[in-house]
């Protein structure tokens, strides 16, 4: 099994929009461990070209996603510069293959993290402050066909990042206690609390820094981490908005592009 030809396929899947079969069909040995390898060689690749690493998303924190693809433990994945955008701009749905959003509590990183060893205690020293956060997720697999192993290889099904304006130091909140309401188009949709993200968020990145270290891999000053979904993902198109409100840790918005009027 070469693994970089892998990484490749999926490099040309998201360049052309066009997803391929799922790894685990057309590769029937691939592990965990190679799909992170397949990750990296991808990473390495933009990276080598000019893109920087902005940060890491950690996927799979609830048990409703983890017992759906049949594992116990989460995934992660790399946030580069060319996949961060602002509140201010209107994203155009049509960049991406089959996306969709999810509403996170977001960490900013003052001091770096590496594992093994880091503990929640770390985690609380090393964090500068939390921000309301969307994760825009997009598969290149076709259909979301996805087990384990091809999320993971898939860079965790990451497409995009937009953090929102308000810093919260966790010294001034209860982090596994956050309330989340999340509007489309101005209508409440759903609602959540960040006790959802294993327990509290605050798992989820000590998780993160000690499987990371394993690749040799720190959490460096001025990166940030989507810790995890608080609720569903939801797909979007063209003219949609949303919102989620996080209480005191405030509220994060995205808009995609006016949807064309067909003529």
């Amino acid at each position: 099994m070469e693994l970089q030809a892998i990484a490749q396929k999926l490099r040309d899947a998201e360049i052309a929009k066009k997803p391929i079969a799922p790894l685990t069909e057309t590769e029937a040995q691939l592990t965990a461990e190679d799909a992170y390898r397949i990750q990296l060689h991808q990473i390495q690749q933009k990276v080598s070209e000019g893109a920087v690493v902005m940060g890491l998303k950690i996927g799979l924190t609830s048990k409703a996603m983890q017992e759906m693809l049949n594992v116990h433990t989460p995934d992660y994945g790399f946030v580069l510069d060319t996949m961060v955008f602002q509140e201010q701009s209107a994203i155009n749905a049509e960049r991406f293959i089959q996306p969709k959003v999810e509403f996170e509590i977001a960490f900013v990183f003052k001091e770096a993290l590496k594992g093994p060893g880091v503990t929640v205690e770390d985690v609380i020293r090393a964090t500068d402050y939390v921000v309301p956060s969307i994760e825009i997720i997009d598969s290149r697999i076709e259909d979301w066909r996805i087990k384990f192993e091809d999320t993971v290889a898939d860079n965790g099904s990451s497409a995009g990042a937009l953090l929102g304006s308000k810093r919260t130091s966790l010294a001034d909140i209860d982090i596994a206690n956050i309330r989340m309401t999340v509007f489309k188009n101005e209508e409440v949709i759903d609602s959540a609390t960040s006790s959802a993200v294993l327990g509290n968020p605050l798992n989820a990145v000590v998780w993160l820094a000690n499987e990371v270290g394993r690749y040799d891999i720190a959490i460096e000053p001025g990166m940030f981490v989507l810790s995890g979904a608080l609720s569903k993902a939801l797909p979007f198109a063209n003219g949609d908005r949303f919102q989620a409100d996080f209480g005191e840790v405030g509220d994060v918005r995205i808009s995609f592009q006016p949807a064309e009027v067909k003529k």
